[in-house]
């Protein structure tokens, strides 16, 4: 194993000796000058994008997915509960029938855009609430977890209703198709030019948030292990392994997904277990923390409604529920009841934001406290209630990861090796996202989808050796203006969906819905 080690320092070594000074000094010259070109270019459409509503520091967008999730939650009258049980059964395969349209199972969808969600969001995003908007940004963080779950319910639905069912049994469904064919049966004018506008927003999301900037901070983890090295490196290995998943479609990306999510989602959560078990007689009291702080602030510069703003604001980042990426991985299930995948997406936001983004709040939360009481380090809580955003001068991904490994010592590892593996499964998932945009406006067919893949693994490379914030900056705008065209949308559509639940509901209610034996 040492010399495994060994051999692969050396290599690493080899590689980053082999590009000459010169040449790296002048791909540091050409980043800066994209940089700047691209800032120029766009910084526009960011800053409109991620404009602030006037008077406060609460950005438009999030209010927007905010505003269309209760909505979606007063319309289906809180479907994500009064279904909860019954989407369990279904992700469970107890209603599934394999001989249905479609490519994959229902766990299969659900992991496969769960894999596109779980990510660093989780991880540092949580870290950053937490530390600007204090423990009660955590209560904001829930709730609109929760309420996203019925804008996932909404399009989700949608995605798989509208679907394209082609003879080869693939499928291609999502916002774009919903959009168009929708408005299209309900007379609605527009329809067709709001599909292209979003598919051109999903195409790059995918190659910048989805792709080039999971490579680039997955290359980052990695330097802090084995020390610095060329992030082109990072970047082939990771094109290499992608484009030997993403080249066999859905199916393939779904048995990938299927198996790293649960084993990522158990790796995470179970170390944050370890951490509240060893700490069990804190927990009350941290969630005493969330609890007051959601209302109070604790000293939280803005109380109250920073740590609201900092909560959703979070929540809305992490789960993406409304942006519409998740119903392009759900058009892809096996079923012949649309509304059935509506209620397997919306188990989302529950496990992402509620579940993983809760622990890490608990873990950071409880950790910080046992640093004031050991008296070392710069705290988040002081005794007045204080927020201070660093553990021993850390933040975002280092500040969780200070957090865990407070208590566990060989955490960081755990961390690095889950930072990793979000990166991939997120890169995966969209990479067939962006593949339904662009199969969508350029027309479907193998060689179609093969130009995409290659050019999608391209900037991965790009990603990883390059540090283009103002490019990653307008892809994290364009996956935000998917949710402008799809929940205005949503609006328009979302009584065909109702119609969809309340014929469900009264066809299982009468027990012509049953469960299919295997």
């Amino acid at each position: 194993m040492k010399n495994f080690k060994a051999f692969i320092v050396a290599l690493i070594a080899a590689l980053a000796v082999a590009v000459p000074a010169q040449a790296q000094d002048a791909a540091v010259s050409l980043d800066a000058r994209v940089n700047e070109a691209f800032a120029n270019a766009t910084g526009w459409f960011v800053n409109f994008i991620f404009m602030s509503i006037p008077g406060t520091n609460f950005p438009w967008i999030v209010m927007w997915l905010v505003i269309g999730a209760t909505v979606f939650t007063i319309y289906f009258a809180a479907v994500q509960f009064r279904f909860f049980g019954h989407a369990i059964a279904l992700v469970k395969g107890d209603y599934s029938d394999p001989n249905d349209a479609g490519e994959v199972s229902h766990f299969q969808a659900l992991a496969t855009a769960l894999s596109g969600t779980v990510g660093l969001g989780n991880i540092a995003g949580v870290a950053v609430a937490v530390g600007i908007g204090g423990p009660g940004a955590t209560f904001w963080m829930i709730l609109a977890g929760l309420l996203g779950m019925a804008s996932k319910f909404t399009e989700c639905t949608l995605g798989v209703k509208y679907r394209n069912e082609y003879p080869d049994g693939t499928v291609s469904g999502g916002p774009m198709y919903y959009i168009s064919k929708g408005f299209d049966e309900l007379g609605l004018p527009g329809g067709k030019i709001l599909a292209v506008l979003f598919s051109v927003f999903c195409i790059l999301g995918a190659l910048g948030g989805g792709n080039m900037f999971q490579a680039n901070q997955a290359h980052a983890q990695i330097t802090q292990i084995t020390g610095d090295f060329p992030g082109w490196i990072t970047g082939l290995v990771f094109a290499a392994v992608v484009f030997a998943v993403i080249v066999g479609g859905i199916r393939s990306i779904a048995k990938v997904t299927e198996k790293i999510v649960p084993f990522m989602g158990i790796l995470y959560v179970g170390a944050a277990i370890v951490v509240l078990i060893v700490n069990y007689d804190m927990i009350g009291w941290a969630f005493g923390q969330i609890f007051a702080g959601a209302f109070t602030g604790l000293g939280v510069a803005g109380g109250f409604v920073g740590a609201l703003i900092q909560g959703f604001k979070r929540a809305a980042f992490s789960n993406e529920a409304g942006v519409g990426s998740a119903a392009i991985a759900h058009s892809a299930v096996k079923t012949k009841e649309p509304i059935t995948e509506g209620f397997v997406s919306l188990l989302e936001p529950l496990i992402d934001t509620v579940v993983i983004c809760t622990m890490t709040a608990l873990v950071i939360i409880i950790s910080q406290q046992l640093i004031i009481d050991q008296a070392t380090g710069n705290y988040m809580l002081n005794e007045a209630g204080t927020a201070i955003a660093t553990i021993d001068g850390n933040s975002g991904v280092a500040l969780t990861s200070a957090a865990f490994g407070s208590a566990i010592s060989w955490f960081p590892y755990v961390l690095a090796l889950a930072v990793i593996l979000f990166a991939f499964s997120t890169m995966i998932s969209w990479s067939y996202y962006g593949l339904k945009a662009w199969t969508y406006l350029f027309g479907e067919g193998k060689t179609t989808e093969l130009v995409f893949k290659i050019i999608f693994c391209i900037f991965i490379v790009i990603g990883a050796a390059a540090s283009l914030g103002p490019v990653i900056d307008f892809s994290d705008a364009a996956i935000f203006a998917m949710a402008v065209v799809n929940i205005f949308c949503l609006y328009f559509l979302m009584k065909v969906v109702r119609k969809e639940l309340n014929s469900y509901s009264a066809r299982l209610k009468s027990g012509e819905i049953k469960k299919f034996t295997h």
